[in-house]
């Protein structure tokens, strides 16, 4: 059986309640039967969820939200000093927690798998949950997104299993002992947290190192970065690595990639066996997080074949290459994209399962600190699209860098051979797509903030315009 509700947080408030992250850790204490509060900037349909379960959600932040019997308040990295939950929390000397902290509390005693990584995490760690689930295994999660099947992002199993997204962007997912830890890849990013590689890399050492005795590091054979990690931890004293990726001399070798539309069948070499099973996800990217996934899986006892066949029953996730829509001809899919590694990764996928349909991108750039250091790397990006549009970037908790606009991202596409369009008013972005689709198109609507809003005004739209 699961654990109970953990010391101290028996009557939480939650300060940005409607989070990916937050709100999966108030969801599983809410369901473990613990008193949940907390506040949000706006209305939501996670805030409804959350009143589902039982929890209490204010909208907008004000001292007077804080009940005086909370047990704790939880913060994630993004709520600054001056918010004024956080303040009167101080003045009633209520203990404060991290988000990682309290994550980390929900998963003691319990068989953890933690998937790290620049990027793909949501995905992996969500392919992984609904396997583990449809295999009656009842595991516990809370991932960076809602799943299509179950609609949410997170849930408290009656297994012993729980299986965690672990952010390195604030370095939080050191705070977790994993029994398996996937390393996806291995880049330079979040660089308001991180100015080097060598920064990256030790706190991806870090990570790995609270791996529990006898535990396993699922890592890529592929990605640079993660290859250079393996090196640096190889030696590591109880820990067991399993290499997964296409080099020949990977532990779980990914053998044959075949698109089947916007499905992939993949085939992999296990243990001296082929091994070959479909994953409901277009293009080679996603293969290898399943492939990550299913070695986890089998780290942790569970028969491959089993597994394998399992992850077949994973339908997607919201913001990863999710349909939302057609009209007029015209396919329109949000994609939650925004390094260039995951853009260019998107976009192949798109290539490989459109055949010669065109690809249109609606891309929103997220973060000053992020388009300053990769601004040229996007822009090449969308030079595999066949025509672009680039919105402003949105903020998130970032204030503006002076000189660092959406124009260096136009200018590198536009280096690149790119056909690319400044849109500086949403508002403006269903007419010009509208004016640029044909029959047969596919627009992708990317990035990580609210650009995902604009995929139903572009499909009503086009609706109306034809």
């Amino acid at each position: 059986m699961a654990p109970g509700i953990p010391a101290a947080m028996e009557r939480p408030h939650f300060i940005g309640i409607g989070g990916a992250g937050m709100s999966g850790i108030a969801k599983i204490l809410a369901q473990r039967g613990a008193k949940v509060a907390g506040s949000d900037a706006k209305e939501s349909a996670t805030a409804e969820s959350l009143r589902a379960l039982g929890a209490t959600v204010h909208i907008g932040h004000e001292a007077r939200h804080l009940a005086e019997d909370a047990s704790c308040v939880v913060v994630s990295s993004a709520i600054r000093a001056d918010n004024p939950e956080l303040l009167r929390a101080n003045e009633l000397a209520v203990p404060v927690v991290h988000r990682s902290d309290a994550l980390a509390s929900l998963m003691n005693g319990l068989r953890a798998i933690a998937v790290a990584g620049t990027h793909g995490k949501t995905t992996t760690t969500s392919m992984l949950a609904v396997a583990l689930s449809s295999l009656s295994l009842a595991p516990s999660y809370a991932i960076g997104g809602d799943l299509e099947g179950p609609g949410t992002n997170a849930t408290h199993g009656e297994g012993d299993i729980f299986v965690a997204e672990a952010d390195e962007s604030d370095r939080s997912f050191q705070k977790y002992d994993p029994e398996v830890a996937i390393v996806l890849n291995v880049e330079l990013d979040h660089h308001a947290n991180y100015a080097s590689m060598d920064e990256i890399y030790d706190s991806f050492e870090t990570f790995v190192g609270k791996i529990v005795p006898g535990g396993t590091l699922v890592i890529s054979a592929d990605q640079p970065g993660a290859v250079e990690l393996t090196r640096r931890v190889r030696d590591l004293s109880d820990l067991k690595v399993v290499t997964y990726g296409s080099a020949e001399d990977a532990d779980v070798r990914v053998h044959k990639v075949t698109p089947r539309g916007l499905t992939s069948e993949v085939t992999v070499l296990l243990n001296g066996r082929f091994l070959t099973f479909t994953v409901s996800v277009p293009g080679a990217h996603y293969a290898h997080n399943a492939v990550a996934a299913l070695a986890a899986g089998v780290a942790l006892g569970i028969p491959a074949h089993n597994l394998a066949s399992a992850l077949g029953s994973y339908t997607g996730v919201k913001r990863r290459l999710q349909l939302k829509g057609e009209a007029a001809g015209v396919q329109v899919i949000d994609s939650y994209a925004h390094h260039p590694t995951e853009m260019t990764a998107d976009l192949e996928a798109m290539r490989g399962a459109a055949a010669d349909a065109r690809i249109l991108v609606v891309f929103q750039p997220h973060l000053f600190s992020r388009t300053q250091e990769l601004g040229t790397e996007m822009g090449q990006a969308l030079a595999l699209a066949d025509a672009s549009v680039v919105l402003e970037i949105y903020p998130a908790r970032e204030d503006p860098i002076p000189g660092i606009t959406s124009a260096l991202i136009i200018d590198a596409a536009k280096a690149a051979g790119a056909e690319v369009t400044a849109v500086h008013d949403q508002a403006d972005v269903p007419a010009t797509i509208a004016g640029m689709a044909k029959p047969g198109d596919l627009v992708l609507t990317m990035g990580a903030g609210d650009v995902t809003d604009l995929g139903p005004r572009i499909l009503d739209h086009l609706s109306s315009a034809r």
